[in-house]
Formats: C-alpha cells, sequence, structure tokens
C-alpha cells in the first residue's frame, strides 16, 4: 500500500470520528466514545512492540503523536487552545491570560470565596453543579464560535473556560478550612 501523506492536524488522525476536520467545516463537539474507540484502533496498530527494530523508533514517535493528538482533543479546553494554536493565537501567555473581562473576575474571585468559605460536602456539592453548568456553556459557546470562523469569540472564552476548569480543580482539591489558589 502507497504510504499515506503524515498528519497535518491532530484531527487527520482520526478520520473515522472526525471525517469533517477542524471547524468551521467540522464540528467543534466531539463524540467522545467515537474518539476514544478509534484512538484505542490506531494505538494497538502503532504500538512499538508490533514492529520490527528498524521501525520501532517511528512507531514510538507516531504512538506518542497519536496520543497527544487525543488527549487534545478530548478536553474541550485544550482543543479550543489547540484549534485557536492553529490559526497563530495564544492564549496560554501572559499577554492574554490579564483577563480583559473585570466581570468574569468579580465572578471567579466569587465562586472562589464561597469555596473557601463551605464548610460541608454539601455546600461543595452545590458549587461543584453551579460550575460545571458554567462549563457546559462555556463549551456550547466556544463551538458556536468555532463554527462562526470567530476566533476572537473564541479566544475570549477560551480565557473564560480556563478559568472554570480551574474552578473545577480546586473543588476537586477542597478541604475545609484550606485556601484555595486558582492556576490561570
Amino acid at each position: 500500500s502507497a504510504e499515506q501523506s503524515p498528519p497535518q492536524t491532530h484531527y487527520d488522525f482520526f478520520p473515522i470520528s472526525l471525517p469533517q476536520g477542524p471547524p468551521p467545516k467540522g464540528s467543534f463537539k466531539i463524540d467522545l466514545s467515537a474518539l476514544k474507540k478509534e484512538f484505542l484502533q490506531l494505538q494497538s496498530r502503532a504500538h512499538p512492540d508490533l514492529h520490527t527494530a528498524s521501525n520501532k523508533s517511528r512507531a514510538q514517535a507516531l504512538s506518542s503523536r497519536i496520543n497527544e493528538a487525543y488527549k487534545t482533543l478530548e478536553s474541550p479546553l485544550l482543543r479550543a487552545q489547540y484549534l485557536l494554536s492553529l490559526h497563530g493565537i495564544s492564549t496560554s501567555s501572559d499577554e492574554t491570560a490579564k483577563v480583559e473581562d473585570q466581570e468574569l473576575l468579580m465572578e471567579v474571585m466569587e465562586v472562589r470565596e464561597r469555596i473557601e468559605e463551605a464548610e460541608s460536602e454539601e455546600e461543595i456539592a452545590e458549587l461543584r453543579e453551579e460550575n460545571e453548568g458554567r462549563i457546559k456553556r462555556s463549551e456550547e459557546v466556544l463551538g458556536e464560535a468555532f463554527e462562526g470562523d470567530d476566533l476572537e469569540g473564541a479566544r475570549r472564552e477560551a480565557v473564560r473556560l480556563r478559568y472554570w476548569v480551574n474552578v473545577r480543580e480546586a473543588l476537586r482539591e477542597w478541604e475545609p478550612g484550606k485556601e484555595v489558589v486558582l492556576q490561570h
């Protein structure tokens, strides 16, 4: 069989679950169970132990790229950051980390205080539920922005989502009286 051209983007690794490729042509939302199934099939074929010594290092490199592509696409936040990076837009530099959205900053600080003041697992469960709602809304807004080719809107929403994902981590690590440190 003819050598296939090497994958150009993470989407190219998954032609079955992501046939349309990245947005705006393809959807931002991904069927994660289909993606996982295709990932496992790819990994079983690329496993270095299945290859001869001369092909082993190539198989290891491919296996590593498949892993990276899967981990990136599986997470809506990493997927959004990756898609923006394909357009030369960074969401992790200090420049964009300075939130221009003061309303968001106030909301995040308020949530942080509520986490710190929480005294029971019930309060935290309620905060978790609220935050999962924020994350879900943020992912929907991201999808609309990417599918509408609104990269600036997608960049702003990726910054928002990063805050809510960090709040999710803080909620996961909550202990009564423990200081809440949010990573940005």
